[in-house]
C-alpha cells in the first residue's frame, strides 16, 4: 500500500518524541485507515447490492430432436417469409455470412431481462454463453465478443464463448413508456406487456429506452434432458444430469385439435404416450401460466412469456416443454448485475422439436399432394424436420416432391 506525503510526513514527526510501542500503534492505526480510504469503496462496489432491486429473467433454448434423441444440427429458415422476427432497430452480431447461416443445435432464443426497483438505479450486466455466441441484443451494448467475423459453422470451431456487456443501464420507475416500435409486427413487442421498470440506455445517438434487456444467440452445447421418438410414436425421456428433473410437458396439435401431457415429477427414464387431441387452447395456456409463475416469474410475465410465443409454440407438430434446471442456466449461461439485487429469477423453457409418426405422414401427404399451406405450418422447422423425414424413407423421392412443390406456379 503506498501512502500519501501527508501521512508519511506525520509518521515522521512523532517518531523522535514517542517510544516505539505509541509509535507503533500509531502507524498501524493510519496504515488501517488508509486501507479502508483506499480499498474500502472498490470492494464496497463489488459486494454491495441494491436495496429493492429486483430481476427477473424468462427464455427458450430450442432444439429439434433426431432419430436418437439427441437435438440435431439446423438454420432456422422459414418457407414463407411473413413478418420479420425481430423489429430492425435490435443490433445484430455481423458474421461473415447471413446470421440465419449460422449452424448450431440449440437456439437460445428471445431472454429479457426485467428490473424493478422503488427508485431510480443504475446497474451493469454482463452474460455469457458457453460454447455458443450472442447473436442480436437492444439495447445498444458497451461489449460483446467475440467481436471479428465468424464463418457459419464458427460454433463447431474453437472460439471464445460469446457475450455481451451492459454499462450505465439506468433503472428509471417514472420513465415515460417512449419505447421503439415500427410499423410491421413482431413477437417481440409482447415482452413489454409487465409492470417492471423502463431502462435508459446509453446509445450511439442517445439514451436508448426498453422495457427490458434483451439478447439471443445459438450454441453446440449439451441439454439436460434428451427426448426420443419411439416406433409407436411414445415419447422416450432421459435425464443427463444425475439431478432431480423439473416438470415437463407433452404437446400435439393436428389441425384445430390440441392435447397435452403436464407430468410435475417425471422419472430419470420415462416413456409418454402421445396425448389425446382432447384439449382445449384456455386449459393449456392456464397450466403453463401457473407453472412459470411457480419457477419464480410474476403473473404478467409469465402471460408476456407465452404470448411472445403464442404462434411457434402452439403451432402445428409435436413438442416437448420443460423447466431447465436453475442450475444449469447458471452454469451455460453466467448472469452477473452489479449491484446484485436482492432477488435475481432466472426461468428458462427447454423446447423439443419433435419428428413424430403423425408428422412423418402428414410432411409425405403434404408432398405428394403439393399441399404447400400443410408444409408452411411447420414455419422455421419445416426444413430440418424434412430432413429427418426423407432419411427414414425415400431421400431421393423426398427431394424431388419438395423441388417439384417449390418450384410449381404459384
Amino acid at each position: 500500500m503506498k501512502l500519501s506525503p501527508a501521512k508519511i510526513s506525520f509518521v515522521t514527526f512523532i517518531s523522535p518524541a514517542r517510544s516505539a510501542r505509541p509509535l507503533l500503534f500509531a502507524f498501524l492505526a493510519i496504515v488501517a485507515l488508509s486501507a479502508f480510504t483506499i480499498a474500502g469503496p472498490s470492494h464496497g462496489r463489488r459486494a454491495r447490492t441494491g436495496p429493492g432491486l429486483v430481476a427477473h429473467e424468462w427464455g427458450t433454448f430450442t432444439t429439434i430432436s433426431g432419430t436418437d434423441g439427441r437435438p440435431v444440427d439446423w438454420v432456422p429458415v422459414q418457407i414463407v417469409m411473413g413478418e420479420p422476427d425481430l423489429p430492425g432497430f435490435v443490433e445484430h452480431f455481423r458474421y461473415a455470412t447471413y446470421k440465419g447461416t449460422l449452424r448450431a443445435t440449440v437456439r437460445m432464443e428471445t431472454p429479457v431481462i426485467y428490473f424493478y426497483s422503488p427508485r431510480e438505479a443504475t446497474v451493469s450486466v454482463h452474460v455469457s454463453f458457453s460454447k455458443g455466441l450472442i447473436t442480436e441484443w437492444y439495447p445498444h451494448v458497451t461489449n460483446f465478443a467475440p467481436s471479428t467475423a465468424l464463418p457459419e459453422d464458427a460454433l463447431y470451431a474453437p472460439h471464445d464463448d460469446g457475450s455481451v456487456t451492459w454499462d450505465s443501464v439506468t433503472i428509471a420507475p417514472n420513465l415515460p413508456a417512449d419505447f421503439p416500435r415500427e410499423a410491421t409486427g413482431s413477437r417481440y413487442y409482447a415482452a413489454r406487456q409487465t409492470s417492471a421498470a423502463p431502462l435508459a440506455v446509453p446509445g450511439p445517438s442517445g439514451d436508448q429506452h426498453e422495457k427490458f434487456l434483451f439478447y439471443r444467440g445459438a450454441s453446440t452445447m449439451s441439454l439436460p434432458l434428451s427426448a426420443k421418438v419411439l416406433p409407436d410414436g411414445a415419447i422416450q425421456l432421459d435425464n443427463l444430469t444425475g439431478q432431480p428433473m423439473s416438470p415437463v410437458m407433452l404437446f400435439e396439435r393436428r389441425g384445430d385439435k390440441l392435447g397435452y401431457h403436464l407430468v410435475a415429477s417425471p422419472q430419470d427414464h420415462e416413456v409418454l404416450e402421445t396425448p389425446a387431441v382432447t384439449g382445449t387452447f384456455d386449459s393449456l395456456r392456464q397450466d403453463l401460466e401457473d407453472l412459470l409463475v411457480s419457477q419464480g416469474l410474476f403473473r404478467d410475465e409469465a402471460r408476456a412469456m407465452l404470448e411472445t410465443w403464442r404462434d411457434s409454440w402452439f403451432e402445428e407438430g409435436s413438442r416437448l416443454f420443460y423447466i431447465v434446471p436453475r442450475s444449469f442456466v447458471d452454469s451455460v449461461l453466467p448472469l452477473s448485475i452489479q449491484p446484485a439485487p436482492q432477488q435475481l429469477s432466472r426461468v428458462f423453457v427447454g423446447r423439443i422439436e419433435l419428428v413424430t409418426p403423425a408428422t412423418e405422414e402428414a410432411i409425405q401427404a403434404a408432398l405428394v399432394s403439393r399441399d404447400r399451406s400443410i408444409l408452411q405450418k411447420y414455419g422455421r422447422f419445416f426444413f430440418p424436420i424434412f430432413q429427418i423425414v426423407s432419411q427414414r424413407s425415400d431421400p431421393e423421392r423426398a427431394n424431388q416432391l419438395l423441388d417439384e412443390l417449390f418450384n410449381a406456379p404459384n
